[in-house]
């Protein structure tokens, strides 16, 4: 039986070394849009 190739996740577009990291740095760039989506959004 043949072995099946590993999967790949196409880290090689990635600037980043790890998955973790990259998953850290959206969560920042996601928090830092929401931050200013809402001091710039007016409260009615």
């Amino acid at each position: 039986m043949s072995e099946q190739p590993k999967f790949n996740r196409g880290t090689a577009l990635s600037i980043f070394k790890s998955d973790r990291m990259e998953d850290i740095m959206a969560l920042l760039v996601s928090l830092g849009i929401v931050i200013v989506v809402v001091a710039l959004v007016p409260i009615q």
